[in-house]
């Protein structure tokens, strides 16, 4: 992948302008902006169906996934040098078993996976992102593809578990968004990020979490922060090793002029890479926590696309 320069210290874009506000794709995308086929939960574009999973191959589409609806067992090809985009919208919705094979290819500030519950609790369980994004997914500000981006709405509570993003050109879980907004929460649970821009984990509000997971920087070109918190918060850190390898910070907390309070629990971070606290931020270390982190694949995450769509081992 290219190098890219790091980012700074603090967001460089303005509060009221990146963290808020319908601007990441307009909730994915504004469908008055594209010219692609809208699909609801069950559709699949062109699609061959698999014993155990469908085949979706990537051609520009939009798939919403509605409120009690589950949409589950797909396996998405993004070979085809195409885009695909899934947008949650109400609540009570899963998704589960997604394997995404090949490179994301969605342009620079943009988002595979828009997502909000607008007061009840969602699931996204066993996705594989492991393939990365595009080379062309970045701009000159450093900014490109999110993997997932929590629209500024989200009011209700999201489960994450098993999930696992390697090499996208933005954030890998943009969460941080509702906390100037919507107010929801965020619990990443059992999974894996490595090789991201600008962040791994992003989160701001109060009751969101990040448990039993790994961070990996090992690349030189995609070198984000392992956990970026933001406020209101406090974000809880417990059970999670942040392994950086000496780059960006393990921990950053605060920006743009608001600070954040974390709670690092029984977990280990990369002391070169180091905590860094903005704006009145505390970082407080408790239990069992130390500097000698070993990233891993927490069990259950899936390490293919296939594995994902089959719904595990």
């Amino acid at each position: 992948m290219a190098q890219k320069p790091r980012t700074s210290e603090t967001d460089t874009s303005p509060t009221t302008g990146r963290n808020s506000g319908l601007n990441r794709r307009s909730f994915v995308r504004s469908a008055a902006a594209t010219a692609t086929a809208a699909f609801t939960f069950g559709a699949a574009g062109t699609a061959a169906a698999q014993d155990d999973y469908e085949v979706i191959e990537a051609e520009n589409q939009e798939i919403t996934v509605e409120s009690g609806e589950t949409w589950e067992n797909k396996l998405i090809d993004m070979t085809t040098g195409q885009d695909i985009t899934i947008t949650t919208v109400g609540s009570d919705w899963t998704v589960r078993n997604i394997g995404f094979e090949g490179e994301n290819v969605s342009g620079a500030g943009s988002a595979t996976f828009g997502i909000s519950d607008d007061g009840g609790e969602s699931t996204i369980e066993n996705v594989y992102l492991g393939d990365g994004s595009d080379d062309g997914n970045q701009s000159g500000t450093g900014h490109g593809q999110t993997a997932f981006w929590a629209n500024p709405e989200h009011a209700g509570h999201i489960d994450m578990q098993n999930v696992n993003i390697q090499g996208f050109a933005d954030n890998a879980v943009y969460g941080s968004a509702p906390g100037n907004g919507g107010g929801g929460t965020i619990h990443i649970d059992s999974c894996f990020a490595a090789n991201c821009y600008v962040s791994h984990f992003r989160l701001a509000t109060e009751g969101s979490r990040i448990t039993n997971s790994s961070v990996l920087v090992d690349d030189e070109g995609y070198e984000g922060r392992g956990i970026w918190a933001w406020s209101p918060g406090t974000i809880e850190v417990e059970n999670c090793q942040i392994e950086m390898n000496g780059h960006n910070s393990a921990i950053d907390a605060g920006a743009n002029g608001q600070g954040t309070d974390v709670a690092l629990i029984d977990s280990q971070y990369d002391e070169q890479a180091g905590i860094a606290e903005h704006d009145g931020s505390n970082v407080q270390l408790e239990g069992d926590t130390g500097t000698d982190p070993e990233a891993f694949i927490p069990d259950g995450t899936p390490t293919s696309a296939e594995e994902a769509a089959l719904g595990g081992d």
